[in-house]
Formats: C-alpha cells, structure tokens, sequence
C-alpha cells in the first residue's frame, strides 16, 4: 500500500512539473507568434534601439522604438536591486547576530508581510511620501527613477531578508563556534567568514529579486512619472511594464500597436532569462572557486 502510495505521489509530482513546462511553453509561444508580425512593419534594429515610441499616427507616422523603456527598466531596477541587498544583507546580519531567537521569530513573520502588501499600496504611499519628499528636495514634479526605486526598493526587502537571514543563521551556525574557538571575534568572523559564505546564496535570493523588480508594474507606474525619456536619476522615465499596461487597453487588437506592445513584453521576457542565467553562471563560478 504505502508503495503504491509512493508512485503515485511521485506520477503526481512529474505531471504537475510537466504541466508547469507546458504552461511556461505555451505563454513564450503565444507572445512571441503575437509580437512576430510587428518586424513585418519594423525592423529589430529600429524597434530596439529607437526613442521615438508614436504607436498612433496622430502627427505623421508611426514609430516603434523602445530603447527608453528599456534603459529606464534596467536603470530602476538596478538601482532598487542595489538599495535592497545593502539594506537586506544588513538587516539580516542584524536579526542574525543582534537578535536573540524569540525576537528573530517575531521580527521575521512581520517582515514577511510586506510582500502580501498590494503593489499599488506602495505606489499610494510613493506619491504621498517619497514623490512629496522629493518635491521638498528641490525635484520639480518628484516623480522620478530615484523615488520609483526606492518604492521597489521596499517593496523587495522581504524576499531578501528571508532568505539572506535563514541562509547567514546556517553560516553562523557552522562556522562561528570554531573561529571564536580560534579567538576571532563575532563581527570580523560575520565580515570574512560568514557573510562570503553566504553569499552564494543570496545570489539564489538576487535571482526572484531581479524578476520581481523588472516584472513590477503599478507601483513603479504611479512613482516613475511614465515619460518616454532617457533614464536620469532625478528625472520622469517609463518601464517595458509600465507602457503595456497603460496602453495595451486602448490597442486594437492586430493593429501594429498590439503586436509592438507584445515585443517589447517579449523583450522584457529576454531580459529576465539573460539577467537570470548570467546571475547562476556567476554562482556556478563561485561554487566551483569554493571547493
């Protein structure tokens, strides 16, 4: 009995990891058959590295170029990825080795909660704080990179601290009693033992990181002051999210418009899977390294 119990656990696990590659399979063909007729019209090299993005022809013709919106997606998420390890390393070095066990119990399920938090509560709160901050600051509109990557920022702390606190606990555990054994003291241990051994896995956590910061649509929308311009720190730009949100609505279905609006999602697509892949080949590389 218990057996069969097994094999049939084990058929239901690969039919739902089949169903699973089938689904992801079935979205990558169904974008890219529906942004495939656009190159009909424009070439991949307009499309990708122009900066006029005129989907209707309102004044003259239509332009399809997406170079912004990719610059300025990469720009804030970069720079949100940046505050959110250093403020995410940092605090779970903090539960980690400031906290007592009972305390990291009770900060950490509080953490947690950030990320069932609506995205477009954090873009209400990045108009009401951070964009009114920033006006105070001397920036015209407040709206800005800075502002919608600090939002995104925040809005990624809990995916990071999770895992970058279970993966140093582990780390300290191993590695902490034998090198005070040895007279080295808990910081420079947690400095040049602990936080490099860890880090392999926090590149693991960097991973959902990266493909929530780029994939993120609302909250950057509301902060980010959506203007097809060159990404600058303190000025308005648009994301690849963004636009296909704001005017895949309005698109009529088969037009020019449509198909451009599921290229540009087919190259955000693109660039999740060459970011993700470069991030493991470097963990690879540390892995090796370490044996």
């Amino acid at each position: 009995m218990q057996k069969n119990l097994n094999r049939l656990f084990s058929l239901l696990i690969k039919l739902l990891t089949a169903l699973s590659v089938l689904m992801l399979a079935f979205v990558i063909f169904f974008i890219v058959k529906e942004a495939l007729p656009l190159f009909e019209e424009v070439s991949l090299k307009e499309f990708l590295f122009g900066q006029r993005w005129m989907p209707i022809a309102y004044t003259g013709e239509t332009s399809f170029g997406i170079f912004n919106f990719i610059m300025a997606t990469l720009y804030v998420s970069l720079i949100a990825m940046v505050i959110s390890v250093a403020v995410g390393v940092g605090t779970a070095l903090f539960l980690v080795f400031c906290t007592t066990e009972r305390v990291r119990s009770l900060f950490l399920p509080a953490i947690d909660l950030l990320a069932g938090i609506p995205s477009v509560i954090y873009g209400f709160i990045g108009i009401t704080v951070v964009v009114k901050l920033f006006i105070r600051a001397g920036v015209h509109t407040g709206s800005c990179v800075l502002a919608a990557s600090i939002v995104l920022a925040v809005m990624l702390l809990p995916y990071l601290v999770s895992s970058c606190s279970e993966t140093i606990l582990k780390m300290k555990e191993r590695y902490l009693p034998a090198a005070q054994a040895m007279g080295v003291s808990r910081w420079y241990a947690a400095a040049t033992l602990i936080l490099p051994a860890s880090w392999k896995n926090i590149l693991l956590s960097m991973i959902l990181a990266v493909g929530r910061a780029m994939g993120e649509t609302m909250a950057v929308m509301m902060v980010m002051g959506n203007a097809n311009l060159f990404p600058r720190l303190l000025g308005k730009s648009e994301t690849i999210a963004s636009v296909i949100a704001l005017e895949m609505g309005t698109a009529v279905v088969d037009s020019p418009h449509y198909h451009a609006l599921y290229a540009a999602g087919m190259v955000l697509m693109v660039l999740l899977f060459v970011i993700n892949v470069s991030i493991n080949l470097i963990r690879a590389k540390l892995l090796e390294q370490g044996r």
